[in-house]
């Protein structure tokens, strides 16, 4: 399983993303992680690039609700339809739901166990992505 852990736009925080990357690869993932400072073009072509099984976007700036639907915009126009975007951060419950209707995965809040995000991975990427 191939996951992309990005970062997108000035949020400078990149602590939270490392360790779930880590977490990740742990659990026996394979893990591309982007870095600070990504566009969410940027995102969606390493995307491609890394043909992975899921994005997740860390993003601690605010910026979620224009950061998010921007990728899923992108993914979907990039025919990336049965990749997960996923991601974690400081995102208000009610933002959560907005853009969990708007097909965005699950999000996770901090203080969310890595167990808990490397276990909702495996069963949506084992449920969606069929080889």
């Amino acid at each position: 399983m191939r996951i992309l852990v990005a970062k997108v736009g000035l949020d400078g925080h990149d602590r939270g993303a490392k360790i779930i990357a880590t977490s990740l690869r742990d659990a026996g993932m394979e893990v591309i992680y982007t870095g600070l400072r990504q566009t969410p073009e940027m995102v969606v072509s390493a995307a491609l690039q890394e043909d992975v099984d899921a994005i997740g976007v860390s993003i601690l700036s605010g910026a979620h609700m224009t950061v998010f639907p921007k990728i899923a915009k992108l993914m979907k126009e990039s025919g990336l339809d049965d990749v997960l975007l996923t991601g974690g951060g400081i995102i208000p419950d009610d933002d959560m739901t907005a853009l969990q209707n708007m097909g965005v995965g699950q999000l996770f809040p901090p203080g969310t166990t890595t167990k808990t995000i490397v276990s909702y991975i495996n069963e949506w990427v084992s449920v969606n992505r069929q080889f």
